[in-house]
């Protein structure tokens, strides 16, 4: 069923005697001075998601059993939801194949809503009007695990999210799913000292299902399809032109702000595009260092947390000092509906990212990304530069490899300052960046931490195997197994 909707958030906000109710996602935007896209005509409601349930065998026969929800629409503490009678926030809802699920559906807060399961094309008339109410109602043809929103633009992103199970859960194991994770070596080579350039660098906004860890999936949201997005290099003066596209199929604006960039919202502000839509602007390079770029669409940490960061670096006229090997590492957090190790799909807990509280520490998207996945590798005798970055999008980063000192690090990544001889740990900020080098004198296994080491224990590790030479002038002794690292 199709519906008119509103050609902008702000008016699918409704007011109910003249109290204004502001959600999370329009406060967040007035805040960055930011217009937040209409979506297109043809689509007035958000896209199915990407995780879709593969498909199921022959439609289950009806049991004649009626399962009946009453969900209230909610705004609270910042954030939009559906509550049930008994107050749970979001609630799974459950029936068996072949059942009827009737959910009721009352507008608790006079903003404009609806509710739908996207993956079983299901959704209700839209209600505006606080008290007012609207039903879906069907049979439950096949067994698997379905979300189920608000369709309004924004509304998913505040909160509205939920999840539907029908059948046994564990009899519906989720799909493998293709990784996510950006290689660290896939990053341009160093620039040749040349003058400034017009350049044209293109990003599209894709939202897919990836691995996050052994049986467990996430609905990432990503630049150019993986984690990190690409990396950028560029020259101080050179000139950038930036095009950014989100298909037709995304269920939720982006857009891209660039900490190089000086002009409004770093790019955010010229780049909030619908799903379907296609934006630009251009930007000159005007200060060296390695800057962090991300989505600056509300609710802005929603999409970071989800996968959307990644690094730029403007390097000086001189360019940077020669080293044999370069690797691009970004750090980040995922606030997920099931805890940590648990199988499936992981979802996404607005109410953990609001309290800050996430369940995965990840490098490059996913836990065994830089471990299992792309582990990088050297020789010794070879000086390696890490660029590293940390996506957050609220926690930072002691950043450390256990059994080396970087011999140089570029404080938050600055390069008007000289850089800092000898480092043990960097701390980095989220939304910062560092540089650090540092030479191989001894063969091994060097682990990529943050020293705040629990986080080792929720995902965040990463390893260097270096292969070469003993060197028993600067280390002698058995490696054993089992040491922790």
């Amino acid at each position: 069923m199709s519906h008119s909707h509103p050609s902008t958030l702000d008016k699918a906000i409704t007011t109910s005697r003249n109290v204004v109710i502001t959600c999370t996602v329009t406060l967040t935007a007035a805040l960055l001075g930011m217009t937040l896209p209409s979506l297109p005509g043809s689509q007035s409601h958000a896209q199915t998601p990407a995780h879709s349930i593969p498909a199921a065998p022959a439609a289950a026969t009806p049991t004649g059993k009626v399962v009946a929800y009453t969900l209230e629409t909610v705004m609270e503490g910042g954030k939009m939801g559906f509550k049930s009678p008994d107050g749970t926030f979001n609630p799974v809802l459950h029936a068996q194949p072949g059942d009827t699920v009737k959910i009721t559906l009352i507008n608790g807060d006079g903003i404009l809503h609806d509710i739908a399961i996207p993956e079983l094309n299901q959704d209700s008339t839209d209600i505006g009007t606080k008290g007012s109410r609207t039903e879906l109602s069907f049979v439950a043809e096949k067994a698997g695990t379905f979300t189920y929103i608000c369709n309004l633009p924004g509304h998913v992103a505040a909160g509205m999210t939920g999840q539907l199970i029908v059948g046994n859960p564990a009899a519906t194991p989720a799909a493998s799913a293709p990784s996510i994770a950006r290689n660290p070596t896939d990053l341009p080579a160093p620039l040749a000292r040349r003058a400034p350039q017009h350049l044209k660098y293109e990003f599209e906004t894709i939202e897919k299902v990836g691995h996050l860890a052994d049986g467990t999936t996430y609905n990432y949201w990503t630049f150019n399809g993986q984690v990190p997005g690409p990396f950028v290099r560029i020259r101080v003066g050179d000139t950038v032109d930036v095009t950014l596209k989100n298909p037709k199929d995304s269920v939720a604006p982006h857009s891209i702000d660039f900490h190089a960039v000086t002009g409004p919202g770093g790019g955010a502000a010229a780049t909030q595009t619908a799903p379907g839509g296609q934006t630009n602007f251009t930007f000159k390079a005007l200060n060296p260092g390695l800057y962090v770029y991300h989505c600056a669409t509300p609710m802005v940490a929603h999409h970071i947390t989800s996968g959307m960061y990644g690094l730029i670096l403007v390097e000086p006229e001189a360019g940077l000092p020669k080293v044999d090997r370069e690797f691009y590492v970004m750090q980040g957090e995922l606030y997920t509906q099931k805890a940590i190790g648990e199988k499936g799909d992981a979802g996404f807990d607005v109410d953990k990212l609001l309290h800050e509280d996430p369940e995965y520490f990840v490098f490059n998207g996913s836990t065994d990304a830089l471990t299992k996945e792309y582990p990088m590798k050297a020789k010794v005798g070879e000086t390696v530069r890490v660029f590293f970055g940390v996506g957050g999008p609220n926690y930072a980063s002691n950043f450390h490899v256990i059994g080396e000192i970087f011999d140089t690090v570029y404080p938050e990544a600055s390069m008007a300052n000289a850089p800092m001889k000898h480092v043990q740990t960097t701390l980095v900020p989220a939304g910062g960046a560092t540089m650090a080098e540092f030479k191989l004198q001894v063969p091994g296994n060097y682990p990529f931490v943050d020293h705040a080491l629990s986080r080792m224990e929720l995902g965040l590790k990463a390893m260097l195997h270096v292969e070469g030479p003993e060197n028993h002038a600067i280390f002698k002794g058995k490696v054993q197994s089992g040491g922790g690292h």
